[in-house]
């Protein structure tokens, strides 16, 4: 029995429940796989729920406000591919008359859309055989047949794709390509693979060579960078100014408080100063500082209060009755929400 074979028939012994697997329809899988990358499965499947259920046609994620949208992404993180979610569906109304493409090439023109993702709504909602290759299929190829060309290079990535569109099964690529990637989910797991249940065990070349750990092979990542910011907390009894994030950096679309990058050799007398020369005869104050990673940044923010008396005239003041209208990036959703719990009940 082959590999194809084999992984087909494993398949028929596990019964791994989602509520986009039995789904043909190609707007049900999109959102599932936009949500689940970079996401785990039992995080992203309330997500996934929950903007299916606010939008339940592509029509109407098409006619949502962008602010609506990332209201109900706030906490799943990446924040892009809400973004890139928001243009395809607008693209699918205005050009496609709402329905989606059904070919791989079309799906994969789509903004926020890649070969992975195109193949699994091409295979899944139109059986056309497109083979997925997505970490756990890299996982799976790369150990049962010992390939140590990293995954992120551009040979690895031609390499894999070629060899699972050879192993792909023409005749049902959407039980395969979800069977692969369950496979990967369940028994060849990142760590503690379940080896000695393994239908491919005999012929595993990983096992065989006793090398499992090291597979698959990655190529070091690239140089993280690291980024001080001074956040301007501007308060009054009401709350406090938020802005919208509209340039093309960190946090594009989100709301936050004013932000002004700084040099990490600036002191805090010196964030004083340069805070009170923007904001004469102001009461300023540090509060604390937080820090989030993101894939290639590590963000530092020294938070200042700044005390408006009630002459804010912004567009924008948020309380805690107004908090949850907004989506924040995660360090400035905790500063706030824990900033007016505590201001606003004294």
């Amino acid at each position: 029995m082959n590999f194809t074979e084999q992984i087909l028939e494993w398949h028929q012994t596990v019964d791994r429940k989602l509520p986009w697997k039995e789904s043909r329809n190609p707007y049900n899988i999109w959102i599932s796989e936009i949500v689940l990358q970079q996401t785990r499965v039992a995080q992203g499947t309330k997500y996934y729920h929950r903007l299916t259920e606010s939008f339940p046609t592509v029509a109407a994620l098409a006619s949502a406000h962008e602010d609506e949208l990332m209201r109900l992404w706030k906490g799943l993180g990446y924040y892009s591919r809400a973004r890139n979610m928001h243009k395809t569906a607008k693209i699918v109304v205005d050009a496609h008359r709402g329905q989606f493409p059904t070919s791989y090439k079309e799906i994969l023109s789509l903004p926020g859309i890649g070969p992975y993702t195109a193949a699994a709504i091409a295979s899944f909602a139109y059986d056309l055989p497109h083979a997925v290759v997505d970490g756990n299929v890299y996982r799976v190829l790369s150990r049962v047949y010992g390939i140590f060309t990293p995954i992120n290079s551009t040979d690895g990535k031609k390499e894999f794709s070629q060899l699972a569109q050879n192993l792909l099964s023409k005749d049902r690529p959407a039980d395969y390509n979800q069977a692969i990637m369950d496979f990967g989910a369940l028994c060849c797991k990142p760590k503690k693979p379940d080896c000695h249940h393994c239908p491919m065990s005999a012929d595993c070349s990983a096992y065989i060579n006793n090398c499992i750990d090291q597979l698959p092979q990655k190529e070091k990542k690239l140089k993280r960078r690291s980024r001080h910011f001074i956040g301007m907390v501007l308060t009054n009894k009401k709350g406090l100014i938020i802005e919208k994030r509209i340039e093309k950096d960190i946090w594009q679309g989100l709301y936050s408080i004013p932000m002004v990058e700084h040099d990490i050799k600036s002191s805090k007398v010196k964030m004083i100063e340069m805070i009170a020369s923007k904001y004469p005869d102001r009461e300023i104050s540090h509060v604390t500082q937080k820090q989030q990673k993101l894939t290639h940044q590590d963000i530092s923010i020294d938070f200042f209060t700044i005390n408006m008396d009630d002459q804010m005239t912004p567009d924008i003041i948020v309380s805690k009755e107004t908090y949850d209208d907004y989506a924040y990036p995660r360090v400035i959703d905790e500063f706030i929400k824990d900033f007016l719990r505590v201001s606003q009940n004294n």
